[in-house]
């Protein structure tokens, strides 16, 4: 579903089997993060692997902290293998971005070097917006001069920089969905209505579509662990 030669290079060496217990799988639990809270769940409900879109370990260690420890122990101590799809899944067919497409009702969706982009009957940026959040279950903040949205591009998590909204650009979005919006690129692309719907919404719905695929496809019992982080606004 979504081969590991689709991932960007950062990722060579940190996605695929990253805790093999050589056991034998019989039910599955799926979420985006491998959080504590993710793992008693998986112990809980008495999963042989999960598989997460963020991985574990993503960057080199030479020791070990408590907080990793303890998220090992989990695993082992409860012979959960470990699996990361992470951006090999956000370019597959029915991965992270067709997923958050679907989620905002877009309609003629083409892939992109980048992300997804299609089309929505043409509303007001506020109608807009408001659609987002409300498909999404989430806050957000948005930005730009852009009043009439017909055109969107999305990109599931932290997909604000310059040479992914130049591709929106390209292909004549109106607006572009991502999280985690910087300063400088608020300044920089005023023109375009830039929605920032947060790392987790924009990718956690691709997670939880895998699971009805994964347990049609290996007929297995297959749960999904939401673990909203619970960002608070005011």
């Amino acid at each position: 579903m979504a081969p590991p030669e689709l991932a960007e290079e950062f990722d060579i060496g940190r996605i695929g089997l990253t805790l093999d217990l050589q056991n034998d799988v019989k039910k599955i639990a799926v979420a985006l993060d491998p959080t504590e809270y993710v793992l008693n769940r998986a112990a809980m409900i008495d999963a042989d692997l999960l598989i997460t879109h963020h991985t574990l370990i993503f960057h080199s260690i030479n020791c070990i902290d408590r907080k990793l420890a303890d998220s090992l122990k989990i695993a082992l101590d409860n012979d959960i293998s470990l699996y990361s799809m992470h951006t090999n899944f956000d370019k597959a067919k029915g991965g992270i971005n067709d997923a958050l497409a679907n989620r905002l009702g877009l309609s003629d969706i083409q892939e992109t070097p980048i992300g997804r982009i299609g089309k929505i009957s043409p509303c007001s940026k506020d109608t807009f917006v408001n659609h987002v959040s409300k498909s999404l279950n989430t806050h957000i903040q948005y930005t730009g001069n852009k009043e009439e949205i017909s055109t969107v591009m999305v990109f599931g998590g932290s997909g604000f920089r310059s040479e992914y909204i130049e591709t929106a650009r390209e292909y004549g979005a109106d607006a572009y969905i991502s999280s985690e919006i910087k300063h400088d690129i608020i300044r920089s692309y005023s023109d375009m209505l830039l929605v920032d719907a947060t790392h987790y919404a924009t990718e956690n719905p691709g997670m939880e579509e895998l699971c009805p695929v994964l347990a049609e496809k290996l007929k297995l019992d297959v749960e999904f662990i939401d673990h909203d982080p619970l960002i608070r606004t005011l």
